[in-house]
């Protein structure tokens, strides 16, 4: 079931923020992410030989079928004016859509030649089956063989390889419950919608039937459960939550400067309940989910959407009444499901059945199956995280976004010859608002010399988002979170907290407002609540200014979407926030495109972001492999370094601003010793 569950801490200092949510899932229905040999079609795709395929596609617009009249058609809508600035539209752009093509003989023997030749390690047995467990958390950056846990690059790559090479005869994929974004589950669902398309089965089996493990189950031939299976398809919850109450009963006075109407931030602090327009934002972003997942299953399943709902509100436990519907194969124990197999693939009973694990086959060459790409590069920056600065002391590889770091990435791309167009892949929730300006410079920098195609994941939002608007062109999943323009600012008032438990602190300064965020045993004067507001409301105005200049659309015109508002991509999209809808795949499309790269031409995508070898990181993987120590865990030490500034954040994901040289720590502590006393 998922949830939208809201918890912020607040700081005595402005920030960008995204209104009072964070939500566990997000994303989108629409076509493929990465691909090797793009020609794009809408064609459907030939299938004959289930072993030997090339994966390419083509865009609509490459059609020879094309009329001069539909060509004329094409012009008119390019010439549309969207605020009275010309843009391209949605259907404007190369879709991404995949198919598979038949390899020649000389395609097909220098496979088996490399094959021959590939190292032990690469070597699988001919008729295995690629066995992958989807769970929890899946990272959207690259993983090294020193890291656990699961990646979406590499599980996109293993269902690419797989649906070409000729030892692969199928996979099984076990769903566990999953605790990243719908966005991610999108990206996922395509990956297993264009790999039915190369003729092999890919069988699908479920322990725990949640909402987002069955729609990527359904999206298999066939899926089984065992008997003693739970059922939670009950539908999809939004929680909020505000800490009104409880700073009231220890003595905590939250100072709130809220900017636009649904900068819900404050609310979370300030209040005991949801506002209406908090409330209205949720409900939207609600809606669009589940819509989105009843028209999955019902395109998924062939059911009627009306049918699919009424089944979802009969309150269904028992896994039986799935198959009844035929949501379902059938119910099966794991082993039963793999003497299925065994069977199938004409395995002896006392053998074992042929296997190759996510991990080995990761490490598996894209060049051993020829799918390696052509000589023109476009370069892949993958940003995922929180947004800081600089790196701190705590900060765990690829759990963050480090401007200082990046913008050497973006440089790098800039000054180089080699590549011809760079895709920004966003999946964050925002952050330092400095380090997203300064990062939104160099790739603005970037977008004057070469195509730059910002491609969304599960979240974008507020500096996420602020990143992403300097780009050529935005592309978004229909769920993924962006937006967020938005700022609030908070400060603490303790003085009823310090009287309770005996604290006392005097302050000596100098400068009419030396104590604004200092003084916290005291409420604002009346000219520092004066400047307290105004600095909140330049800082929204900057990034709201800055917003419109981007996407240019009028002031006016934007600050009708600004106000903090959290936005899905499909809702972003109508609003010109974001260019076109799809994925990894028809951001590649597009970067072609933009590149004068002629569709139907290979292309290497070149992968700036990959996992340090440096011994410090190395050995940091290697703890969480060994010790288990939850990621969850490094990512509140993350946020406990974190340099005071301005936050360009959406909230909800985690308690902001703890750290170093902060009022927050000592509130904190203060809080839980209160609290504890309380027992």
């Amino acid at each position: 079931m998922a949830k939208l569950l809201l918890l912020h801490a607040p700081h005595v200092v402005p920030r960008f923020s995204s209104g009072t949510m964070s939500l566990i899932s997000a994303s989108a229905l629409c076509r493929r992410p990465l691909l090797v040999n793009p020609q794009f079609s809408h064609t459907g795709p030939r299938l004959r030989s289930p072993y030997y395929r090339r994966f390419s596609t083509r865009s609509f617009d490459d059609s020879p079928a094309s009329s001069s009249a539909e060509m004329e058609m094409e012009k008119g809508k390019q010439e549309q004016l969207r605020d009275g600035v010309p843009r391209d539209r949605d259907e404007d752009y190369p879709t991404g859509e995949t198919e598979y093509v038949d390899r020649n003989a000389w395609e097909s023997f220098v496979v088996k030649l490399r094959m021959l030749f590939a190292f032990p390690w690469q070597r699988v047995r001919k008729g295995s089956v690629l066995t992958m467990t989807l769970r929890g958390q899946i990272s959207d950056q690259l993983k090294s063989r020193f890291n656990s846990g699961l990646s979406l690059p590499q599980l996109s790559e293993n269902f690419l390889k797989a649906a070409y090479d000729p030892r692969i005869a199928g996979v099984y994929l076990h769903i566990e419950p999953l605790s990243c974004g719908w966005g991610k589950v999108e990206e996922i669902r395509r990956h297993i919608l264009d790999f039915k398309k190369s003729g092999k089965f890919i069988v699908g089996y479920i322990n725990i039937c949640g909402l987002k493990e069955f729609y990527l189950g359904c999206a298999c031939n066939e899926l089984y459960a065992p008997p003693s299976a739970y059922s939670f398809l009950y539908g999809l919850t939004v929680q909020a939550s505000f800490l009104g109450g409880v700073f009231e009963k220890v003595g905590i006075q939250p100072q709130v400067q809220r900017i636009g109407k649904y900068k819900s931030a404050g609310d979370q602090l300030s209040r005991k309940n949801i506002s209406e327009e908090n409330y209205e934002m949720l409900s939207v972003l609600l809606d669009n989910i589940y819509a989105n997942w009843l028209d999955g299953v019902s395109d998924s399943t062939g059911k009627k959407r009306e049918d699919v709902e009424s089944f979802i509100n009969q309150g269904v436990y028992e896994i039986e009444k799935l198959k009844e519907e035929g949501l379902i194969k059938d119910i099966r124990y794991d082993d039963e499901v793999i003497s299925m197999l065994k069977e199938r693939l004409g395995v002896e009973k006392d053998k074992k059945l042929p296997t190759v694990d996510y991990k080995k086959y990761s490490g598996v060459r894209k060049w051993t199956l020829g799918l390696s790409g052509g000589r023109d590069q476009i370069a892949i920056i993958r940003a995922g995280g929180s947004i800081s600065r600089v790196k701190g002391p705590l900060s765990t590889p690829g759990s963050a976004i480090i401007a200082e770091q990046l913008i050497e990435k973006i440089r790098s791309v800039r000054e180089s010859k080699k590549y011809k167009a760079a895709i920004i892949r966003i999946d964050s929730p925002g952050g330092d608002a400095l380090a997203s300006d300064l990062m939104w410079r160099e790739i603005k920098l970037l977008a004057e010399t070469k195509p730059v195609i910002a491609s969304m994941s599960d979240v974008a939002a507020s500096g996420g988002y602020y990143m992403a608007m300097a780009a050529n062109t935005i592309v978004a999943e229909n769920l993924t979170l962006t937006g967020s323009i938005g700022v609030v600012t908070a400060r603490f008032t303790l003085a009823k907290l310090y009287e309770k438990i005996g604290f006392n602190k005097e302050t000596i300064s100098r400068g009419k407002y030396a104590e604004l965020l200092g003084a916290e045993e005291r409420p604002f004067k009346p000219e520092e609540a004066e400047l307290f507001e105004k600095s909140a409301q330049h800082a929204y105005q900057l990034f709201r200014d800055k917003a419109a200049l981007s996407r240019s659309m009028p002031v006016e015109k934007m600050e009708e979407f600004a106000q903090g508002r959290v936005w899905t991509g499909k809702d972003a999209h109508s609003r010109g926030l974001v260019d076109a809808l799809g994925g990894l795949s028809r951001a590649i499309a597009i970067a072609k495109q933009k590149a004068n790269i002629p569709l139907d031409r290979k292309v290497t995508l070149v992968e700036l972001s990959r996992p340090s070898t440096s011994l410090p990181d190395i050995l940091s993987g290697i703890g969480s492999s060994v010790i288990g120590v939850d990621r969850t865990l490094k990512g509140l030490l993350d946020e406990l370094t974190i340099t005071e500034g301005v936050q360009a954040r959406m909230d909800g994901i985690m308690f902001q601003q703890l750290g170093r040289d902060s009022l927050a720590a000592p509130i904190i502590d203060l809080l839980k010793d209160y609290l504890s006393s309380l027992r």
